[in-house]
């Protein structure tokens, strides 16, 4: 007998079939506890590979590991319910041949129960997001900037803010979209080609610095809490919590230095002790005397 539960968590077609219906909300996520905040506002979340620059110190994305990823993954999966889980497939994991990409993928879902993972490139990464899709792993795709590159491309640049640049990437949006990926991020796209893309393509778009026109946005959490020392240009701070952080960490020095924390209702005060006389009241000090005990009658003995 097989037992089957109500689906509650979104699906990849269910982000697809948002096109033209309403603006899809994602950012990243990396954690549990930011996961499950964010989950009651959000219809995906990503576990990108930006968390090796985030949370773990990396000047890029590029050392970022496997095991690595499928660490945050566990997390978030635990923390969302609702919302679709994207975990990226890191540099080196995917690039090599679409069976080696399969089985980094097949790890990713398996070892973290997320819902499909992200990778980057278009006309090159085609064949291996159709390799994937056939073998039912949802293919979330990344043109534009793709920050796995950065060593070819020189830093974090822009993307099609020369006319000339924009038939490959409008390529490279239209052969991930025939190869099956769900949904396209588009990163640091010029305004009016992120527009085109988003009209021509049947899939949604993602922008993330590539204007209001795509079908939804997405913004690594960090940078729009005010979290993050330097955000780039397409960043919009929703919050100040970095500043209201170091408000309280400096709080909490300054009363550990002055001996104001902690207090009596931060402590612990000594339970009631056990004596030979009694339990001693640890307010007043009296023993509280205990019951007597009853003496046991020895058994008499019987003659054999």
């Amino acid at each position: 007998m097989s037992i089957q539960s109500k689906k509650s968590r979104l699906m990849a077609p269910d982000i697809t079939n948002m096109k033209g219906v309403r603006p899809i909300v994602s950012l990243t996520s990396y954690p549990a506890h930011t996961a499950a905040i964010a989950d009651n506002h959000c219809d995906f979340l990503l576990v990108g590979d930006s968390l090796g620059m985030v949370m773990h110190g990396f000047e890029t994305t590029v050392p970022v590991t496997l095991d690595l990823m499928i660490m945050h993954g566990r997390a978030v999966v635990r923390g969302a319910k609702r919302a679709l889980v994207v975990v990226d497939m890191p540099f080196g994991t995917y690039e090599e041949s679409p069976s080696v990409a399969f089985r980094n993928a097949a790890r990713i879902m398996k070892e973290t129960d997320c819902g499909a993972v992200k990778l980057e490139g278009g006309r090159r990464m085609a064949e291996t997001i159709r390799y994937l899709v056939d073998r039912g792993i949802p293919v979330m795709a990344h043109i534009g900037l793709t920050p796995q590159s950065i060593n070819v491309l020189g830093g974090f640049k822009a993307q099609g803010r020369a006319e000339d640049e924009w038939a490959a990437i409008e390529e490279d949006a239209q052969l991930v979209s025939s190869a099956g990926a769900f949904a396209v991020v588009l990163e640091a796209l010029a305004a009016p080609l992120a527009e085109r893309i988003t009209a021509a393509v049947p899939i949604p778009t993602i922008g993330i610095g590539a204007s209001a026109s795509c079908d939804g946005q997405i913004l690594v959490m960090e940078d729009m809490l005010g979290l993050s020392p330097r955000v780039p240009k397409f960043v919009k701070e929703f919050g100040a919590v970095g500043a209201a952080i170091e408000r309280a960490i400096e709080s909490y020095a300054k009363d550990v230095r002055s001996r104001q924390f902690p207090t009596p209702e931060h402590t612990y005060a000594m339970r009631k002790q056990s004596t030979a006389m009694g339990t001693q009241n640890r307010e007043s000090g009296a023993a509280i005397p205990r019951p007597a005990s009853k003496a046991t009658k020895k058994p008499k003995k019987t003659a054999t």
